[in-house]
Order: structure tokens, then sequence, then C-alpha cells
């Protein structure tokens, strides 16, 4: 008998999991998957981010790695082009775009020393219902034997198609349809910085990843998947040159592809119901919106210490798990709502005009800017950040 299972190792449910275990709890983490293994992912993590991982004490292992630190951006709407980085926070003065072969090992090992049972190759079928509650799950092992366990909570950790969320009968209450697909793969030969740049219905991106790798990616809406698809590679030069013509020169030029292309047209961005008797949601089966602010890794670092905080609070017997899960799930959909809103008006790669308004104040105002790259590494909150009072100083100061 388990107090928790968390169903999903990755961004989420490694750290879920961790967490829970430090805390003391006996904790079973399954995946279907293999590690080390890949997955579809923007890579990249914030300094909000890798300050969790420094605070878990699992910085210094994906710093040993060969992953190049991020500390310039620059990013352009249309003829709109601004540049810069955060400002340092606790001493921490770079960014990171980690392949998910590598961070997610990292994760899956942090829980493992944590003293989480993990179990891979394992196929949750079933979950485990008794007198209307979860009680556990079944499911075929890495043997192919079909074995059932208990725990006192199942958490699914499980990405967008999360099978606990659709065991538990998990109804969405808010959705925005998708509006785009992206393509990426990696190359050698680049030395760029993190570069995000919006044309008129496109996006192309690039951020250095390991091994000396850039992530090369271009994003347009979904009425031309199937031309884009047609010619990938053609497809995605055309979006760079249409888009930043100097990096598109750059990658002609010194550009070597190293991995296939990787192509995803997105699914909808949704909130979902996040906890029931017996389960919780977190990461993406609960919550996911458009890749394009580059934000869900960080998202799932952040859920994950909420859930684990009030898990432990109903384990240890100082409230009721379903109040402690419905706090969890109040804080997560506050702290993300600003940014989904803002997410999927940009996702439309057609800006609203409130927001290109903003953007335009940002070059000639240091404080402004400063704060505008505090929102993208995740430490100045996006309700500060778009509060009257401090859209009204931006405006006031350019119109000045």
């Amino acid at each position: 008998m388990y107090d928790v299972i968390v169903v999903g190792a990755r961004c989420a449910g490694s750290p879920v999991a961790m967490l829970l275990a430090r805390r003391g709890h006996r904790v079973l983490l399954v995946d279907r998957a293999s590690f080390p293994s890949d997955t579809i992912s923007t890579h990249y993590l914030q300094q909000s981010a890798l300050l969790r991982l420094r605070e878990w004490g699992l910085l210094d292992q994906l710093l040993a790695t060969d992953c190049a630190p991020i500390r310039h951006m620059t990013l352009s709407y249309r003829d709109l082009i601004i540049s810069g980085f955060a400002e340092p926070v606790d001493g921490l003065d770079f960014s990171m775009a980690p392949r998910r072969t590598v961070l997610d090992e990292i994760l899956v090992r942090g829980a493992v020393a944590a003293g989480v049972e993990f179990r891979e190759s394992f196929s949750v079928r079933e979950l485990v219902w008794e007198d209307g509650r979860v009680a556990g799950l079944r499911g075929r092992d890495a043997n192919d034997r079909f074995v059932e366990e208990r725990a006192t909570l199942v958490i699914g950790a499980d990405g967008r198609n999360s099978i606990v969320a659709n065991l538990a009968g998990a109804e969405f209450y808010k959705v925005v349809p998708p509006a785009c697909f992206i393509y990426y793969s990696y190359f050698s030969g680049l030395e760029w910085d993190f570069h995000s740049r919006f044309g008129v219905g496109e996006q192309c991106a690039g951020w250095p990843t390991h091994d000396g790798l850039t992530v090369v990616a271009a994003m347009r809406r979904l009425d031309a998947f199937d031309e884009f698809r047609a010619d990938i590679d053609g497809s995605l030069r055309t979006v760079f040159r249409n888009v930043a013509p100097e990096l598109a020169e750059d990658l002609d030029a010194h550009g070597v592809q190293a991995d296939r292309y990787y192509g995803i047209r997105y699914p909808d961005n949704y909130y979902r119901a996040s906890y029931g008797p017996g389960w919780a949601l977190v990461g993406d089966a609960g919550n996911h919106k458009d890749p394009v602010t580059g934000q869900g890794i960080a998202d799932a670092f952040h859920g994950a210490e909420l859930l684990a905080e009030r898990v432990d609070q109903a384990l240890s017997g100082q409230r009721p798990m379903e109040e402690a899960l419905a706090e969890y799930q109040r804080l997560r959909d506050e702290s993300t709502q600003t940014v989904f809103d803002l997410t999927t008006a940009v996702a439309e790669l057609d800006f609203p005009p409130e927001l290109v308004m903003v953007l335009s104040a940002l070059p000639g105002n240091d404080r402004a800017r400063r704060m505008f790259f505090g929102l993208l590494a995740g430490v100045v909150p996006a309700a500060e950040f778009f509060s009257p009072e401090n859209i009204g100083a931006m405006l006031s100061t350019a119109a000045a």
C-alpha cells in the first residue's frame, strides 16, 4: 500500500513524486516510457525553473551536461524588435534549453534518490475504485505482467492525453481551440542566442541546447499545415526568410541539420478539473496551453510544488484531502490564468492592438524592458506586469 502513486515521470511527475518522498511518504512512480527517452518539447527553462532545480539540489547535475546557457534574448513582432535579458535572480543570470533526454533523466534520478519506487515501461490500464473513490490502479509492467497497486491518492502527471484524467472522468472547464502547428529540428554550425520572431501569420525561433546544437523552429497557422508538411525543410526556411532574413542567411550558410524534423498540430488549450475522490492531476494533464510562450516546464515544476505541499498536509492529517486538493487547483488557476490568456492571444500570430501598444513602449523604457524580461523569466508575475497601474505608467513614459 502506497501513500501516493504518480503516473507519468517527466517534468511534473518526477518532481511531485520526489517532493512527497522527501516529506516521508511512500511513493510509487510509473511511466509507460523507458528512460532516458525523448518527447516533443520547447525545451525552455526560464530562470524561475532553474531556481527550482537549484532548490531541489538538481541544478548542478544539469550544469554538468553540455548545455549552453542563454544570456540574451531577441523578440520581434513585425518591425518591432526588443532585445535584452532579465536581471540576475539570486545570482542566476541565465536560462537554458536542455534536451528532454537529459532533463527528464535527471528528474527521474532525483525522485529515485529521494526514495521513490520507480517502474518504467509500465502501462496503466484501469483505476481501482472502492466506495466511489480511486484506490489504486492496474496495469502491465515491463515483464508484461498484469499487476494491481493500491494507494491513498493517484496522481495523473501523464500529459495531454492523460489516462488518469480520462478514466477519472475529469471535465474540461476552459477550452480555447488551437491556432497553429510547429515543426523543429536541431542544427549544428549556428551560434544563436534566444530568438522568437513573429511575422504576419508565422513565427520562426531558435535557441541553443545540448552538444553545440541549436533548436530551429517555425510555426504557422493551421490552415497552412498541409502545404507546410509537403516540403518541411523548404517551408521552414521560407518562414525564416519572411520574418528574420538575417537568421535565414546564417541558417543557409552555416546550419547543418543533425536530426529529423519533429512536428505537432497543437491540441486545445484548456483547464481541466484536477482533483476528485482519490485522484489529482498535475502538469499538462490538468492545464495545457500553446507552447509559443515556452512556459510548459516551468508551469509543471510550479504545479508539482503546489500539489506536493497540499497532499503532504492531507496525508499528515493537517486537513482533509479534498480541501487541500481544491486549494491546489484554485492556486494553480490563479497563478497561470494571465499567462494562459496572453499565450492564447499570441498564438494567433496576429497580436491584439493593446499588446502591440504595450510592446512598443518597451524599447525606450529601461525599467519596463527589465520588467518584461523578468516576466519572460518567470520572476515578475504576469498580473503585476499587466496591471492597469504598470501599463499606464509605461504608456505615459512612452508618450513623454
